[in-house]
Parts: C-alpha cells; sequence; structure tokens
C-alpha cells in the first residue's frame, strides 16, 4: 500500500460527525475554510454542472443565520408541535462553531441530467469537504434537522425553487477526539461480485 492511499484511508475511516455543542468556539482561519471550499469544488459532476452551492456565515451573520433559522421553526410549526426546547437549539446551534455554511445544489441548465445526479454531486461535494476539515483537525456537523428542508428555508435563504438545500454545515474546533467509529453490517452484507 502506497503512503498517499494510506493517508487517505485514515482520513477517511476517522472522520466523525461532532454535535455543534461539543465545540469550543475557537474560530478557524477563514483561510482554512476557503481551502476545504476548494476541495468541495473538485467533486465529480455529470455535464460538468458543478451544482453545488455554499453559504458561509461566521461572526455576527453565523448568529443571525441561526436566530432566523430558529424564527423559522416558531413562524412555521403549528402550535400543538411547536417545543420552545427546539427553538432554543436552533437558535443556539452555532455558538460554539467557527462557521456554519449552508450547502445547496443549484439546479443546472441541462435538464438531462436527474436532479438525482445533481444531488449525489453536491453530496461529494460535501463529503470532499468534512475529509478535508478532518485532515485538518476540524470538527464537523452535517445537519439537516429544524428547517433545513422546509420550502421557507429556501425563501429565506432566497433560492430558486428547483434549488435543493442540502444540509448545514457546522465546523468549529473541539477538546475530545470523536468516538471511535463502527459499521453495523459487515461489509460481506453489502457487496455481491457477480
Amino acid at each position: 500500500m502506497n503512503d498517499l492511499f494510506s493517508t487517505i484511508s485514515h482520513v477517511i475511516r476517522t472522520r466523525r460527525t461532532t454535535k455543534p455543542p461539543k465545540m469550543n468556539g475557537q474560530k478557524i482561519p477563514d483561510e482554512q475554510i476557503n481551502q476545504l471550499l476548494e476541495l468541495a469544488d473538485w467533486a465529480p459532476t455529470h455535464g460538468h454542472t458543478e451544482p453545488w452551492r455554499f453559504i458561509v456565515y461566521a461572526g455576527p451573520s453565523k448568529a443571525r443565520f441561526c436566530q432566523q433559522h430558529a424564527e423559522l421553526y416558531q413562524q412555521q410549526t403549528p402550535e400543538e408541535k411547536y417545543q420552545p426546547e427546539k427553538y432554543e437549539k436552533l437558535l443556539h446551534m452555532g455558538d460554539l462553531a467557527s462557521h456554519v455554511i449552508v450547502a445547496y445544489l443549484r439546479r443546472g441548465d441541462l435538464p438531462k441530467i436527474p436532479v438525482l445526479e445533481e444531488i449525489a454531486a453536491t453530496s461529494c461535494a460535501i463529503q470532499n469537504l468534512l475529509l478535508g476539515a478532518s485532515a485538518l483537525g476540524i470538527a464537523s456537523y452535517w445537519g439537516s434537522g429544524g428547517m433545513a428542508y422546509h420550502p421557507t428555508m429556501k425563501e429565506m435563504l432566497q433560492l430558486r425553487e428547483e434549488d435543493v438545500v442540502l444540509g448545514i454545515l457546522y465546523l468549529g474546533y473541539a477538546e475530545n477526539p470523536a468516538h471511535e467509529g463502527k459499521r453495523n453490517i459487515p461489509l460481506s452484507e453489502k457487496v455481491e461480485w457477480a
């Protein structure tokens, strides 16, 4: 096995999710965030549509986004389903993260490319970013909760109807190393050689 494969294998196998409340509030240099976005930009893409888009929130804009997200939840949730603790969670979700990034796909002008392939390409871009973060010792969380997939989130972000939010990424540093990884289903049960 060569060194490059060993390095890539190590990063893939050790990447873990760190929930934002476990982050420590230390700021990531914006230059490193740009490096991660450059890695994201090298995702595979059918027809060279490059559908991935990112909205980066840091400093005061991060707190504003979290407040808008929480208020969106409050406004759009029926009274009988509304949970004040969920509002508070969304409001403070980014408090200890350095950057919050909304990842979405911008539907391209090639209708022959299926939406599923655009979702896959954008997901690959997100994975590139998360793997790069792991290699730099940056904790990450790919969130899909709250109002991430609600149509009003797209309105809030001024996205087009055909665009799709794929998640909210929280990046920061954490004091404690992530837990050991595991797989519940053996690889042999997931692969069939024909």
